[in-house]
């Protein structure tokens, strides 16, 4: 077997484990729960329950204990009807498991947070009849009340490369030449930074991610952010793609991201969204949609482009020309920097974060191997 099939394997082994090492909870019964969000009055957050093998192997890291981990993954399964507690401050409310073993909580802020921070630490609880009860917690994400604008992001060939449209490429981006700083779009990193903090450096404005990638790949794009100093929001809007033996295979996606960003403008109602997304997924339809459905609510639309073809183009400017005539600017570019120009025209970030912008493509691309 080759090396770098062999390094692949050994990657999509290790990431396929995460799960395993970091659930909430001990043998038995474990919680996983994801980021959630929510405004100062209500807070939203999901996550999963689920009931696995025991493992009492002393195995060191590596990829025996990966793969144990591993079976033991395919062999869980979402735990039903399991009573959940979830407290944020002195809010608590109590949801019971799907068949699935998921639960999502809805929790209405009716008392005063004593800590205004923009995350919060939610507090969990599950009690499994006939087994002891697990503890976990997860953080949520709150935007301050004065955040005027917000932004909706995708991931996939918009933050980073993955080349979506071929999966084999993909894998071998994600967790082969995942030298994660090397995936990362040039310039992304500052421009994101930049249009979270606002042309005064004081917005906090809250980035949202949704990708149509599945739950399991959760872990490593937190890493990938991290490592590439991209403001981390709440990685919303992954799917379950399965991996239990009761769904193994994905959900379906249509309308999915519609359905996610129409909720978030549902939920900052008094806010205005700028759209991030890239030419080859359909994005810039899905968001003339929205557009057309929440008028003067998206001022702006930038959209990456990846290898279009010449009619490809030809009907993007076309959207773009109905969508100028709605009042939203649709910009169209393969650099991160026509983003920032045009984000400082509009005055959501100030003129030196455009040289930042600007001194981060150049150092990028000046590490890029020859």
């Amino acid at each position: 077997m080759s090396l770098p099939l062999t390094r692949l394997l050994r990657k999509l082994l290790h990431v396929a484990a995460k799960p395993m090492r970091h659930a909430q909870g001990k043998d038995g019964c474990v919680i996983h729960a994801y980021r959630g969000y929510g405004s100062h009055n209500e807070a939203f957050l999901m996550g999963r329950i689920f009931q696995q093998p025991g493992s009492r192997s002393q195995l060191a890291p590596g990829a025996g204990r990966d793969l144990m981990d591993v079976g033991r993954r395919l062999l869980r399964w979402g735990k039903g009807g399991v009573e959940v507690d979830v407290s944020l401050g002195g809010n608590q409310t109590t949801v019971v498991t799907d068949r699935d073993g998921y639960f999502s909580v809805h929790l209405p802020l009716l008392s005063p947070l004593a800590d205004q921070g923009q995350w919060q630490t939610a507090r969990i609880t599950a009690r499994p009849p006939k087994q002891a009860a697990v503890e976990g917690e997860a953080q949520v994400y709150l935007p301050p009340a004065s955040t005027r604008l917000g932004v909706i992001s995708d991931i996939d060939d918009t933050v980073m490369y993955t080349g979506v449209a071929n999966k084999l490429k993909m894998l071998y981006r994600l967790f082969i030449e995942s030298a994660e700083r090397r995936t990362a779009f040039p310039g992304v990193a500052a421009l994101y930074q930049a249009l979270h903090e606002g042309s005064d450096g004081q917005q906090s404005r809250p980035l949202l991610y949704v990708s149509r990638g599945p739950w399991s790949i959760y872990e490593m794009l937190e890493v990938f952010f991290q490592h590439n100093r991209i403001p981390v929001g709440p990685i919303l809007f992954l799917r379950e793609w399965g991996l239990t033996l009761q769904r193994p295979l994905p959900k379906r996606s249509e309308d999915h991201k519609q359905a996610l960003i129409e909720k978030m403008l549902d939920l900052y109602d008094e806010m205005q969204f700028l759209l991030i997304g890239d030419s080859g997924q359909h994005d810039p339809e899905v968001y003339a949609d929205v557009v057309r459905r929440y008028p003067g609510r998206i001022c702006s639309i930038y959209i990456r482009q990846i290898g279009d073809s010449e009619s490809r183009k030809a009907e993007l400017a076309t959207l773009g020309e109905e969508l100028s005539a709605l009042g939203c600017d649709m910009l169209l570019s393969t650099d991160s920097l026509d983003m920032a120009h045009h984000a400082h025209a509009n005055d959501y970030i100030d003129a030196a974060s455009v040289e930042m912008v600007r001194a981060e493509i150049e150092h990028q691309r000046a590490e890029e191997p020859v």
